[in-house]
């Protein structure tokens, strides 16, 4: 009988799951547990043209600006000072300055016990940075009382530089 991939004598390891991750913000005093982060991307935009002179009638392809799109991290309800404090800075509509952070989405291996065979272990974090994220958009909780759900805010990121994790 053919072992599974979750067998101690598999050759495989565990995948990484998505449900578990932190998320940090430098220079943002104390922490904001988020039950969802989503949208971080990268796109490469594509500049075609073709020469007067080219033989080909096929444009010539190159890369154009990269473009980032938005963040949207989702929270249970919290009074955390500094992260609220933070949100408020962004959005407020008289404001000295836009306070930019980067922001630090980590995956964390809970599986780091699990058995694993003939698998070289990565070393290092695996952490997503958001450089001089600022928050763009906040969206409070539905406020019904017929409902005994969780309240969870949204809070909504720009960024103009993405570091990809290994």
């Amino acid at each position: 009988m053919a072992e599974t991939a979750y067998n101690n004598g598999s050759d495989l390891s565990y995948p990484l799951t998505k449900m578990n991750f932190l998320v940090y913000v430098d220079k943002i005093n104390g922490t904001a547990a988020f039950s969802e982060v989503t949208g971080i991307e990268a796109t490469v935009d594509v500049i075609e043209f073709r020469q007067g002179n080219a033989c080909s009638l096929a444009p010539v392809k190159i890369p154009g600006l990269v473009k980032h799109g938005n963040v949207t991290l989702k929270l249970g309800y919290t009074l955390n000072n500094g992260f609220k404090k933070w949100i408020q800075e962004c959005v407020s509509e008289v404001r000295e300055k836009l306070p930019r952070y980067t922001v630090q989405i980590e995956m964390i291996d809970i599986n780091e016990k699990a058995p694993k065979k003939n698998v070289e272990k990565v070393e290092g974090k695996i952490i997503w940075q958001l450089k001089n994220a600022w928050v763009v958009k906040y969206n409070a909780p539905d406020l019904n009382a017929l409902q005994s759900e969780v309240a969870i805010e949204s809070v909504e990121l720009a960024y103009e530089e993405l570091i990809i994790p290994n």
